[in-house]
């Protein structure tokens, strides 16, 4: 359906600077005449945006066409460089192409638009509607005569007003852009600039211009906030009415500048804790401090520097632990720049009156240098280096502080874990044998893994200790008449109280075996000794056993359980039984019963002892049992203690998933034939 014209205009403007305000004059007049002054924000900016494009970019005269009926407007603007069509005009430009932001205005506010391409050139051409729903408001027309009438500043303040929805929309340098185009409007200048300085290092630059702006007339400050500061410049012949006009337009340009300044920095510092909530997150998740010192120079490359390095205390120096750099190539010579400069460093941290914020700088490095402190210590420094094309900002510089403090606590927790585990390690050595017996006739082998230990990845079965000491332990030695005695228990609980309890009952059990008191009246004195303890829950379950070469190829086994798993008989060629009779737990009643049974052995028979967390262990709702254990040393029946006991340790790992909730411990007495390894 098509409406009958209410105005129009046809224009031939030539190639230069006016031409855009001639356009938008047009533009003003037949909205003004048609009665759609509503429609003259968004008709205005894509007139302006099309009409440079064509005298800047195509470098031609260009002809305007404005029609306006009922509901709308549309506007036609034709250059005329000659050739063929560039297939880049029928497609959206990017937003970073010369003149490309036109076209993706133009989509953004029109309500239809499109080109054609002739011969002789291009014509693109838009149509704005108005809103059925919406009231129109009218906007008085500023008096066309620039050179006789005196301006009516309430009138020219609203043409000055660019709707709030259309701001909104807008980016900051189109906001300034016509905002700059309607004071030329008011003013007829024959150019006019907005001079902005951020006041970051990166100096003064044009956000918009128009005309010739050769000859200044006329400069407003901007009202910005410091550090940014501006200008609103105006060439050409002044008139009184330049200056509340600029002065007008200075303070709206500043608004919008500010308001866009806000909106970055607040973008900037959500940006800034989401890095930095992120960097404390892989920083906490690492308790190896080597791994710890290695990252933190990769969580600060690039974002906050071209490199960065760490330098760690030691007993009388400062020594370079972790650099990294954006060039590859420049990291050599960074590493000894930063070696020369460690004692200077270290020097600064004892300097007296230091504020603790950030050191100075050894001569050589363009850097900003951070103390590592944590828990009241200094542990090291953190030195970032300069971008490539500024200085850091304030606000870098108070990232790299934040950034310090969580590296120095990450480096200090795996500091603390590194001790916790030396001293756990220790501990648990020291609850274990160093070694099991090596005699003739019978072979040992024992598994054992604390429930927080972690198996590092291709290690393979074998001890593993974690930070926390174990509640569960194993033990086997010779004794004077050249019988062997072994042992193997939980106790209740972990951790040191679990360790105290474990040292009183491998101690008690040994002494006693040695003493050669009887397997039975060793656990009663184990019993009583253990109700003597302070404390709630000392307790522990124990399969002991002594053993009896009879021959060649032959080995009995007194076994007594205490409140213990039955441990298996795995035969040479296969069969299993579980043996040994149950009897009471030590620590728990003033008296203990105690039912020795004696099972006997051949070549290649072994008894396969553990606790349990090898029957507890969960996939799920689902624990490893008895049957599977059975089934995984069924395959090593008849080979060595060793093979048999890394078996049972694999199928239990590989049961589940997750980390042991229980210790594990796994010990195995095979009979050899004399001298079988």
């Amino acid at each position: 359906m098509t409406y009958p014209e209410r105005a129009a205009r046809r224009l031939r403007l030539p190639a230069d600077d006016r031409s855009p305000a001639a356009a938008r004059a047009a533009v003003r007049a037949v909205l003004t005449e048609a009665g759609l002054a509503e429609l003259l924000d968004e008709t205005l900016l894509l007139t302006t945006e099309l009409a440079t494009n064509g005298v800047v970019h195509a470098g031609t005269d260009i002809n305007l066409t404005v029609a306006a009926d009922s509901i709308g407007v549309r506007v036609t603007v034709t250059d005329y460089r000659s050739g063929g069509i560039d297939p880049m005009d029928m497609a959206m430009p990017e937003v970073t192409a010369e003149g490309g932001r036109g076209l993706l205005l133009v989509d953004r506010f029109a309500s239809s638009w499109g080109t054609t391409h002739d011969a002789t050139g291009k014509s693109i051409w838009f149509r704005i509607d108005r809103d059925p729903d919406a009231r129109p408001a009218p906007r008085p027309a500023p008096d066309a005569d620039h050179e006789t009438a005196q301006p009516d500043l309430v009138q020219l303040a609203a043409l000055l007003t660019i709707a709030p929805a259309l701001q909104s929309r807008l980016p900051v340098d189109q906001l300034v852009t016509e905002l700059l185009a309607r004071c030329h409007d008011a003013t007829a200048a024959a150019g006019g600039a907005i001079e902005y300085d951020a006041g970051d290092g990166t100096g003064a630059q044009i956000l918009a211009k128009f005309g010739d702006v050769g000859a200044i007339t006329l400069a407003v400050p901007l009202p910005l906030t410091a550090p940014a500061t501006g200008k609103l410049l105006l060439a050409g012949e002044p008139r009184p009415s330049w200056r509340p006009l600029a002065e007008l337009v200075a303070e709206r340009i500043a608004l919008a500048v500010q308001i866009d300044r806000m909106r970055i920095d607040e973008q900037r510092r959500s940006g800034w804790l989401t890095y930095l909530a992120e960097a404390g997150e892989l920083l906490a998740h690492s308790l190896e401090e080597h791994l710890t010192v290695a990252l933190i120079p990769q969580l600060v490359v690039p974002q906050l520097g071209r490199w960065a390095a760490v330098h760690l205390t030691g007993d009388q120096d400062l020594r370079l632990a972790a650099l990294t750099h954006a060039e590859e190539s420049e990291l050599e010579q960074l590493r000894r720049r930063l070696e020369d400069a460690a004692p200077a460093l270290a020097g600064a941290l004892t300097t007296d009156g230091w504020t603790g914020m950030e050191l100075p700088v050894p001569r050589g490095l363009d850097c900003i240098a951070v103390p590592l402190s944590a828990r009241g210590s200094t542990i090291g420094v953190l030195t970032v280096g300069r971008h490539v094309e500024r200085r850091h900002s304030s606000e870098e510089r108070a990232v790299v502080a934040d950034l310090a403090k969580r590296s120095a606590l990450a480096l200090d927790n795996a500091r603390i874990h590194a001790e916790r585990q030396a001293v756990a390690n220790e501990l648990q050595a020291a609850l274990m044998p160093g070694s099991l017996p090596d005699v003739p006739g019978v072979s040992f082998a024992a598994e054992y893994l604390p429930a927080t230990a972690r198996r590092l990845p291709g290690s393979g079965p074998g001890p593993a200790i974690g930070t926390e000491v174990g509640g569960d332990f194993y033990d086997a030695t010779e004794l004077a008449d050249h019988r062997l005695w072994v042992a193997i228990g939980d106790v209740c609980g972990k951790g040191a109280q679990a360790a105290a309890v474990t040292g009183v009952v491998r101690d008690v059990l040994r002494v006693m075996a040695r003493d050669g008191r009887p397997l039975p009246r060793a656990l009663e004195l184990l019993n009583s000794t253990l109700l003597e303890q302070p404390g709630d829950m000392r307790y522990a379950t124990i399969a002991s056993a002594l053993l009896d070469r009879e021959g060649p190829g032959a080995l009995t086994a007194t076994l007594c359980l205490s409140g213990h798993e039955r441990p298996l008989l795995l035969r040479a060629d296969g069969e299993t039984a579980w043996v040994g009779k149950e009897g009471t737990a030590v620590g728990l009643f003033p008296e203990v019963k105690v039912n020795p049974e004696v099972v006997r052995l051949g070549v290649g028979d072994a008894l396969v002892f553990f606790t349990d967390g090898v029957t507890e262990r969960r996939d799920g709702p689902a624990m490893f049992g008895h049957d599977r254990i059975a089934r995984s040393v069924r395959e090593a029946a008849g080979k060595s203690a060793r093979t048999v006991a890394t078996a049972l340790l694999e199928a239990v790992e590989a049961f589940s998933p997750e980390s042991p909730r229980d210790d594990i411990a796994i010990l195995v007495v095979r009979c050899d034939a004399d001298r079988e390894q």
